[in-house]
């Protein structure tokens, strides 16, 4: 049963607008403080944003609010487990929707990040159905309010018969656990979810990790953004006792492009050169030379388009489009590189104004050098 996510476009208007009746935003809770308004917030040791975020029903919600965490004391929704949940109680790190924690230091752009760790601790219940859902949003610009165009959920606990958008892809082993790995889209934004096989309340991990495996993927790159990291609950049915305990986070600045390939990575310079330009398109040949002393076997090329160019036609890889962001995938018959060599594929892409050529070439989420 694929679910449909769909809070983030219909939540976008009514938190844009500040709709938490009952606490003060940027209030900072003391003794325990109790959420009843659909999307009513509070703040937490005076660093994290603690959110009610009933997004997908009319009916009650409530949440008790504690100097650690907070957990659902009403919740009064049921949805079919074929679509959306009725919530996601959260406390998150960075911003959402306007709401940003304070002091954060997001957004950061991936390539700026130096380290980015969290730990979470949760209490489950029986007989409802729920996900324990940690999430990570990441756009290609600075964003602090709306849709962003990634979202990474880390399923840690899952109740009941549903499942992560789109379909399982395969499996992963990350934070020294393994993961089933899903990959789609809600419509709104793209989303690749890592599922824990059995429930795990506790968890201390590197949110780079998760990162640079969807940096790998072909679905990000090192110029985007880290926007927020959140944890909580989306609850279909039931749910009264779901608390996460505690959470923390932590995201600091100075890092660098990596010079050292990441897994999966490898050293590369690309030439791009336009074969044909004419009043409001073009077509353009790229070429990849593996520069490095190992062999790519499987790659994703990403590149920024310049605005007002949109990819009409390729050949030689599977070239799709997301905003600005392109990205090019191999084919069957031209996956692997070996050192020295190269791949050439092409695209065709409608313009308006005159001619410029793209930048930000990354190779499996490694920089690659212009020739």
């Amino acid at each position: 049963m694929t679910r449909t996510l769909l809070r983030a476009t219909l939540a976008a208007g009514l938190l844009a607008a500040g709709a938490i009746v009952g606490v003060s935003l940027g209030g900072s809770a003391s003794a325990d403080t109790q959420i009843c308004e659909q999307y009513g917030s509070t703040v937490i040791q005076n660093r994290y944003v603690v959110q009610n975020n009933r997004w997908g029903t009319s009916a009650q919600q409530c949440i008790n609010v504690t100097g650690t965490g907070f957990s659902i004391t009403r919740q009064d929704g049921s949805n079919p487990t074929n679509g959306a949940p009725t919530a996601y109680p959260s406390v998150f790190y960075g911003c959402h929707y306007t709401n940003c924690s304070p002091g954060t230091t997001l957004p950061m752009q991936v390539s700026q990040i130096s380290s980015a760790t969290s730990s979470i601790q949760y209490t489950y219940v029986s007989g409802a159905t729920y996900n324990a859902s940690y999430d990570i949003w990441l756009d290609p610009t600075p964003k602090r309010d709306g849709v962003n165009q990634m979202e990474i959920m880390i399923w840690l606990n899952r109740q009941g018969p549903i499942q992560p958008i789109g379909s399982r892809v395969g499996t992963t082993t990350l934070a020294g656990r393994t993961w089933e790995v899903w990959q789609g889209s809600n419509g709104a934004n793209n989303v690749i979810s890592y599922v824990a096989p059995s429930a795990i309340s506790s968890l201390s991990f590197s949110v780079l990790d998760f990162i640079a495996d969807v940096r790998n993927r072909g679905a990000i790159t090192n110029s985007w953004y880290l926007t927020s990291i959140q944890a909580g609950f989306e609850p279909w049915s039931g749910g009264v006792g779901l608390a996460v305990n505690s959470f923390s986070a932590s995201v600091n600045g100075g890092g660098t492009n990596p010079t050292t390939p990441p897994p999966g990575g490898a050293a590369c310079a690309v030439r791009y050169a336009p074969t044909n330009v004419w009043n409001n398109g073009y077509t353009a040949e790229v070429t990849v030379t593996n520069t490095g002393s190992g062999t790519v076997d499987g790659w994703t090329l990403a590149y920024q388009l310049p605005a007002g160019q949109q990819i009409t036609g390729s050949w030689n890889a599977t070239v799709t489009q997301n905003g600005s962001t392109v990205t090019a995938r191999n084919l069957s018959y031209n996956g692997t590189i070996s050192p020295g060599a190269s791949v050439t594929f092409g695209h065709q892409a409608s313009m308006s104004g005159s001619y410029s050529a793209p930048n930000g070439f990354t190779l499996n989420g490694t920089t690659c050098t212009r020739t």
